[in-house]
């Protein structure tokens, strides 16, 4: 007696209807639902765009629209096209999703909150009128990790001129440093109301969101009856363990 085909219960996916108002989502793993009209309220989006692409250059194995981005927050950005609902947490990272999106009224939004104001407003507008800010933040961490074999900590000297008063004692200050001068790292002068200790505020809080761990103290010149003490140089000092 023959026996009968024994199949599976569980049935396959089908790949996505095309005509279907509904979209199903695969956003690095993490799987959404929504609908077309969500996803084309902003026209020069990236996500509008996605539903203009051939289906089978867009899909994963199940037919889902596949983004090949980390999903963490966009949950965040899916219930603004959905319910134009701002997020209330973690800004800065649905932001840099609005901005990958291209979804331009939340990048605005986003841009008017508190959390963000501050920094591209105060902050960031501060620190592009400081001369080669960025490059010195990567040759501060260059140093210090070329100087981190076998150590616990990494030194390296700052040097911050505030005014162009202030660098025109430039060679002088250099000059009466013990330590060595090929190696410290001049930061100004700049065009700004903020002072040195602002400056050094952000270097701080920039070489931190990279994962390290720094402390800032005032490097304390030993002089003479005569000499004057100028009190631009700084210790950056890098904790590594």
């Amino acid at each position: 007696m023959s026996l009968p085909d024994c199949k599976s219960s569980e049935k396959p996916s089908l790949p996505a209807d095309p005509h279907s108002p509904i979209v199903q989502l695969n956003v690095g793993g993490q799987m959404f639902s929504t609908s077309v009209s969500t996803l084309r309220k902003h026209p020069e989006s990236k996500l509008a765009e996605l539903l203009s692409r051939p289906p089978r250059a867009r899909g994963d194995a199940q037919g889902r629209y596949f983004i090949d981005r980390d999903g963490a927050h966009f949950g965040a950005v899916l219930e603004y096209l959905r319910s134009d609902r701002l997020p209330t947490e973690n800004i800065q990272e649905v932001h840099r999703e609005a901005v990958y999106y291209n979804i331009k009224p939340l990048i605005k939004l986003l841009e008017e909150t508190p959390q963000l104001f501050g920094e591209l407003v105060g902050r960031q507008q501060f620190l592009s009128r400081v001369p080669h800010y960025k490059e010195n933040i990567e040759v501060l961490i260059r140093i210090a990790r070329a100087e981190a074999i076998a150590a616990r900590h990494s030194t390296i000297m700052i040097c911050v001129l505030r005014t162009e008063e202030d660098l025109g004692f430039y060679d002088n200050a250099i000059s009466s440093l013990e330590a060595d001068k090929e190696s410290v790292v001049t930061f100004g002068p700049w065009k700004a109301a903020l002072s040195a200790n602002d400056l050094l505020d952000c270097v701080k809080m920039d070489i931190e969101s990279q994962g390290y761990r720094v402390s800032v103290q005032p490097h304390a010149v030993e002089k003479s009856f005569l000499s004057r003490s100028y009190g631009f140089f700084h210790k950056l000092s890098f904790t590594w363990w």
